[in-house]
């Protein structure tokens, strides 16, 4: 069953929260639609979703310096865990080749995290398994649902932010 909008809330934050909802439950689905190839593609490659969060935050577009290294702290703040966990998680990426560090040349006592052409190969793995979900969602819809889908996501990714993250993605996509 189809759920419709018959009448608009009566203030905005009824209207967030509503449009919150539809979107969690989309994203749901999504996420269990490819019946966890994504979660596999992160298990094959011997990584933790605190692990994919690091290797994500550091191919971020406008993330890090300008050679794509971050200090642990600004990881630390990105992926959302404290300086402790952050430090376990680039010792065990780089233990797998995922991750390098290297002394930052400003301030010897900071270490740069950059990610590796491994790093980038297992999150292309983890990239490619989320898009064949993805592509078999938009092939399941009708005609008049996909025009209103990509009339919708043309206004989002118009924010440089979501542009950046699409430009992004579809490059990973197509290595």
């Amino acid at each position: 069953m189809q759920a419709t909008r018959t009448a608009s809330p009566a203030n905005a934050e009824a209207a967030v929260e509503e449009t919150a909802r539809r979107l969690g439950a989309l994203l749901r689905y999504l996420f269990l639609l490819d019946r966890g190839a994504q979660l596999r593609a992160m298990e094959e490659s011997g990584l933790s979703l605190t692990h994919t969060k690091v290797l994500f935050a550091l191919i971020a577009p406008g993330e890090g310096e300008g050679d794509g290294s971050s200090a642990g702290r600004e990881l630390a703040e990105a992926v959302g865990i404290s300086e402790a966990t952050i430090s376990r998680a680039v010792d065990g990426l780089a233990e797998r080749g995922f991750v390098s560090r290297v002394e930052d040349p400003s301030d010897r006592r900071v270490r740069r995290v950059a990610i590796t052409a491994d790093g980038e190969q297992a999150i292309g793995r983890i990239v490619s398994a989320r898009m064949e979900g993805l592509r078999h969602f938009s092939a399941g819809l009708s005609a008049a649902e996909l025009r209103k889908l990509d009339s919708a996501l043309e206004e989002l990714f118009a924010r440089d932010d979501l542009a950046a993250l699409y430009a992004q993605t579809k490059e990973i996509d197509e290595r």
